[in-house]
């Protein structure tokens, strides 16, 4: 068992809290169009920050910690690609302004920060308490791969958000973004702005992506700790991906089939997992070592097919995938979007 006392939880915990709070003032201070020079030096920083925590931890821990650390971050960073191109989606949905899209990001990472660390808390202790909860991730992950390999060809529904939908029902809202702000008045009315919805739209969002990466990072370790800052530093530097890359996501164009195999990979694991356990040790179980291996060659093999995918064929563009089918909405692109409507997965 890993042993880490309640000083190491404070300090990592007031780390990420303290590299939140850098963005947001950044952003708060000085609304802008972020660059690619910009966002590409965030994007390194944020990945020596990932790597350099990993080297401290595997020095501290030992490197088989070390190595579920190294895989779990892996595995998160991946699935959080594919929360780049909802956020693509809702960012042209709703036409948020580009000197805004970095507050919204900086508050929708906040959201997802908060809510996965509820999810790690409640899953850590139901697999404390009950062993078969590793059946039920386990199902629960490939049903989810069979789901995104059978709709990869798909985008999410915009007009699928029950929360988003409710909001926009009940809650009065302003034409414009009004500089940015979350709240607004127009005479004795208090309203909110089409960025308070925004955020909402992410927040929901990032709660259905959390059903996935949560259990995915449970396959690779039963560690709180590591689960938790496996998820931290790779939506960390999700902020400043997504200014980086968000010109080159229509290219990959595999990335929902790798994420399917992968998000299949890790289920079943945690289905030998189960067995080994509770039916009988002689059924072989996946080794983390194992599982990072398999998991950086999909990563790379997908990257590689997709961008000689549309090296040949330039009209190929990719899509985030769905969970359920829309009829009639299949391969429908962001930018044909309406803009009146909201997003949801």
């Amino acid at each position: 068992m890993l042993d880490v006392g309640a000083i190491t939880w404070a300090v990592t915990i007031g780390l990420i809290i303290a590299l939140l709070a850098v963005d947001l003032l950044l952003a708060a201070a000085r609304p802008h169009r972020v660059g690619f020079g910009e966002a590409t030096a965030w994007s390194v920083f944020y990945i020596l920050v990932a790597i350099g925590f990993g080297v401290w931890f595997t020095l501290q821990h030992g490197g088989d910690f070390g190595t579920e650390y190294f895989a779990g971050y892996l595995i998160e960073k991946s699935l959080s690609v594919d929360n780049l191109f909802v956020f693509v989606i809702i960012m042209t949905t709703f036409a948020v302004p580009q000197e805004h899209q970095h507050k919204v990001l900086i508050f929708g990472i906040a959201l997802a920060l908060v809510m996965r660390a509820i999810f790690i808390a409640l899953g850590a202790t139901l697999l404390a308490l009950f062993s078969f909860m590793f059946l039920l991730f386990g199902l629960l992950l490939i049903y989810t791969a069979v789901q995104l390999f059978r709709h990869r060809d798909e985008e999410p529904d915009v007009e699928d958000n029950v929360v988003v939908k409710a909001s926009r029902r009940f809650l009065p809202v302003t034409d414009d973004y009004v500089g940015g702000k979350l709240f607004a008045r127009a005479g004795n009315r208090r309203q909110v702005t089409p960025l308070f919805i925004v955020l909402i739209a992410i927040g929901s969002v990032d709660l259905l992506f959390a059903l996935d990466s949560i259990p995915a990072v449970f396959g690779i370790t039963e560690e709180p700790y590591i689960v938790f800052t496996a998820n931290a530093f790779a939506l960390l530097g999700l902020r400043a991906l997504f200014f980086l890359v968000k010109g080159l996501l229509d290219r990959l164009v595999y990335l929902s089939t790798g994420l399917a195999l992968i998000l299949a990979f890790i289920g079943v694991k945690l289905l030998l997992h189960w067995a080994h356990v509770d039916i009988d040790e002689s059924v072989p179980e996946i080794s983390t070592p194992v599982s990072l291996v398999v998991v950086a060659a999909i990563l790379a093999v997908v990257t590689v097919a997709s961008l000689i995918k549309t090296r040949r064929d330039p009209t190929a563009k990719a899509h985030p995938g769905s969970l359920r089918a829309h009829p009639g909405k299949a391969g429908r692109r962001a930018d044909e979007s309406d803009p009146d409507r909201s997003a949801g997965r």
